[in-house]
């Protein structure tokens, strides 16, 4: 009997032995995975921390590469502006007879152009000159008239010679050239008029410009018609140098 109860000691010492062996190598085991996960987690942070930090670089590289190539860009423009090539052509055109002559001269003589526009633009109406009423007729009338120009101002620095066109209206220039010469100085340019017209000379309107203007030295100009040929423009401007 003894011996038996021995045995069945012995037998119980192993079992529990076994148990508790067995939940310390479950706790063991739960502790090395526990270990592992936040382990793995560590060096996913790390990771996508280093990510971040990398596209922040590169997102800071590109916008600074935007912004040497915007300044490069802002550079060549800025030096690649167009320097102005001495000579104007200015001209005030309301039925585009004029311009066509401004712009045969600009092409002879490598002007530049500047085309005066009037704020208010002129109608048929406006230019009926049978009409005693109409706004032309009456601005003509009246030396003291000023008709404001719409065109954007332009600076004169740079030029030497300026052709300052027109068309003829009641035996003068339209008063909207005197709102021009009145705006600005001329000092130290040539200042060359021309006009259009089916039968009227130049008259005064050369030197009612140059009265006006005050400034800059101003020669005798040129009256063409409407179907002044490239030829006939191209031996005036020669005949004056």
């Amino acid at each position: 009997m003894k011996k038996k109860m021995a045995v069945l000691a012995a037998v119980l010492l192993a079992v529990g032995l076994t148990a508790c062996g067995n939940n310390e190598g479950q706790a063991a085991s739960d502790t090395a995975q526990t270990i592992q996960a936040e382990s793995s987690q560590e060096t996913e942070t790390a990771n996508n921390t280093e990510e971040e930090a990398q596209q922040v670089v590169t997102s800071e590289a590109a916008s600074n590469t935007n912004d040497e190539s915007a300044d490069d860009t802002s550079s060549e423009e800025t030096g690649s502006s167009k320097e102005n090539s001495g000579v104007l052509v200015v001209y005030f055109s309301a039925t585009g007879t004029t311009k066509g002559v401004a712009e045969k001269i600009a092409g002879i003589t490598d002007a530049d152009t500047y085309e005066i526009k009037a704020a208010q633009e002129y109608t048929d109406a406006d230019l009926n000159w049978n009409d005693s009423n109409s706004r032309s007729t009456k601005e003509q009338n009246d030396s003291a008239a000023r008709p404001e120009i719409g065109s954007d101002a332009i600076s004169l620095d740079g030029y030497t010679t300026i052709y300052i066109g027109y068309p003829i209206w009641w035996g003068e220039e339209p008063r909207i050239m005197d709102t021009f010469v009145e705006s600005y100085s001329f000092d130290g340019i040539t200042m060359i008029p021309f006009c259009t017209s089916s039968s009227s000379g130049i008259g005064r309107s050369g030197q009612n410009l140059a009265d006006n203007a005050g400034s800059g030295t101003w020669i005798d100009g040129k009256r063409f018609g409407a179907g002044a040929s490239e030829d006939e423009i191209r031996s005036w401007i020669d005949g004056m140098q």
